[in-house]
């Protein structure tokens, strides 16, 4: 016999938690959604900082003492094909003539070339060309004074962005979830109304998104690689749905007449509705 979500509504760890969110406001749920998506921009924040900006730095350190990017064309007066920096994670070519394939070692690879630069991944590539309305210093002196200026910047706004995306994606998903979920409880005549159906495919989000928040870390730190990274990814999502699934049997159930309904969506108004008829008969 299924046992009633009784837990408290702050914790979206178990699945009663996660179903105790069917009775929370949309405030507590807001709340506490706004904490996990703290936690995945500061695993962000953390994995730029400790994997990203000292590539950057050191390809910064190997910039000539003349160079920029005017008129959507490339201006570089150092070597090329070159390597300015390289690590696990990222690595940074310039190739202005792109005379030659550079192999590509890192995880992520940027390409700079005469009219344009490369992003090169496990998921192909992607070529964008120059602004030709931009002229971008690209000299060691204004790009280390500007880096350094710019950098804790760059990371707040990176951690801002990824708990606005976050929680953007988990309202689309709660959504989308919402509908199936509203089906599976109509028809197991658990005691939820669809905006508590809602509610709760909104905290389903979280276990997974700790999950993800924990491998962003351990990529960081270079104790996971990409294809773990990526593996991470899939499970996140198939733990979202196992909570979807498996969360509703923590609701209790409807008992009595109440439940025969006719409409998973409006059955509850349709049956008031046939009641108060017969008691004003």
């Amino acid at each position: 016999m299924e046992t009633p979500a009784f837990s408290p509504p702050w914790q979206p760890i178990t699945f009663g938690g996660v179903a105790s969110f069917a009775r929370a406001s949309f405030g507590r749920l807001f709340i506490v959604q706004f904490i996990v998506a703290l936690l995945v921009a500061g695993s962000v924040s953390c994995f730029l900082a400790a994997a990203w900006f000292p590539v950057a730095e050191k390809a910064i350190a190997r910039l000539p003492e003349k160079g920029t990017i005017r008129r959507g064309q490339l201006d570089w007066t150092g070597p090329s094909p070159c390597s300015l920096a390289e690590a696990t994670f990222l690595s940074i070519v310039v190739d202005v003539e792109n005379s030659q394939p550079t192999g590509q070692s890192a995880d992520v690879q940027l390409e700079l070339h005469r009219g344009g630069f490369t992003i090169r991944s496990l998921f192909g590539n992607l070529a964008i060309p120059y602004p030709k309305d931009w002229t971008i210093a690209l000299n060691r002196a204004e790009v280390e004074s500007r880096w350094g200026a710019w950098q804790p910047f760059l990371l707040v706004g990176f951690g801002a962005g990824s708990v606005v995306s976050v929680m953007a994606i988990w309202l689309v998903l709660a959504t989308l979830y919402s509908l199936p979920l509203r089906l599976l409880t109509f028809y197991s005549d658990r005691d939820v109304s669809w905006l508590g159906c809602w509610r709760m495919a909104g905290a389903a989000q979280l276990p997974g998104a700790l999950l993800m928040s924990g491998g962003i870390l351990l990529y960081g730190f270079n104790r996971l690689n990409l294809i773990g990274l990526l593996f991470a990814w899939l499970l996140h999502v198939v733990i979202a749905w196992i909570y979807v699934g498996i969360a509703p049997a923590r609701l209790s159930r409807l008992t009595g007449s109440m439940r025969r309904r006719d409409n998973p969506f409006g059955g509850a108004q349709k049956k008031r509705k046939r009641l108060g008829g017969k008691k004003s008969g």
